[in-house]
């Protein structure tokens, strides 16, 4: 009887042994060698796995910033902070720009933009647009049927008078919202600018006007009273340079349509600087021509 015991526990130590040189040999011979780089990185990283950056998640953007093969600013939710904890572990600047944030460029409300049909459908801009391009006279309008909204995993957008808001504030650059809609109509703006042409229509003025009363008509206007030349007027639309935009507002005073967003208390203090303004210009020449 002992001597089963006895060669029981021989054979399990002997087995247990035999498999640990096994393993032992296993892990040597088949271990995947990790970058101490790349996990500070991950580290780093916010662990959103949002694919914002344009890759699977947090883990492969470690994994390509510590080969070179991403910037160091890639992450659109980490934000300055990471980019700089990621450019310490680099060893390099980390140049990380102004924050950018996507927005609806569009103010085709249920009241300023008319429709050409009743849409009864599925409650999805894609399945809309199949169907003549949507409800709306303005072929390049927003829908507001939130399929934008739906892909959003961070609560950014909201439905509001028949199109779609983003809360900049929430807004994390993931790009899933560019990537849904069906019309293009959300484009990146940077976090601060609050001079924006919020239209997206290529049609000639009375067509946008038929169909929309805050479209950009492409007068010109903007362009003409821009001090920094930061205006253009390209494919009968009017755009803006935010590189040199200096959001001085004369722009967004001065559009015949209202097409052109600011932040409507600066508009209304800068409207009554410049119509003062234009008065006391106005006197001064009949002074000098008095004079004359």
């Amino acid at each position: 009887m002992d001597n089963v015991i006895v060669n029981s526990v021989l054979s399990l130590g002997a087995m247990g042994l035999l498999f640990g040189a096994g393993l032992a040999y296993a892990s040597q011979k088949f271990a995947v060698e990790v970058d101490p780089k790349a996990e500070a990185i991950n580290d780093a990283l916010p662990g959103a796995n949002c694919g914002g950056c344009g890759l699977p998640g947090c883990g492969a953007l470690a994994q390509a910033i510590a080969k070179g093969e991403a910037p160091v600013n890639a992450c659109p939710v980490g934000g300055a902070a990471a980019a700089e904890a990621i450019a310490g572990i680099m060893g390099v600047s980390a140049d990380a720009g102004e924050k950018k944030v996507a927005r609806v460029i569009c103010k085709g409300t249920c009241e300023s933009a008319k429709d050409k049909a009743q849409y009864q459908g599925i409650s999805d801009c894609k399945a809309a647009v199949l169907a003549n391009s949507g409800a709306k006279s303005c072929q390049y309008g927003c829908l507001g049927l939130g399929t934008c909204e739906k892909v959003c995993a961070f609560g950014a957008i909201y439905m509001k008078d028949g199109i779609a808001h983003i809360d900049k504030d929430k807004c994390v650059a993931c790009g899933k919202c560019i990537e849904a809609c069906p019309k293009a109509v959300i484009d990146w703006v940077p976090y601060k600018q609050e001079v924006v042409v919020d239209c997206n229509s290529k049609e000639f003025g009375k067509a946008v006007k038929d169909k929309c009363s805050v479209g950009c008509i492409g007068c010109g206007i903007c362009a003409k009273v821009c001090p920094f030349d930061a205006i253009t007027i390209e494919n009968k639309l009017a755009k803006i340079d935010y590189e040199k935009c200096k959001q001085c507002y004369k722009c967004v005073v001065k559009c015949p349509t209202g097409a052109i967003s600011g932040n409507v208390e600066k508009a209304e203090k800068i409207k009554k600087a410049m119509k003062a303004k234009e008065e006391r210009d106005k006197e001064k020449a009949k002074e000098e021509a008095a004079k004359a």
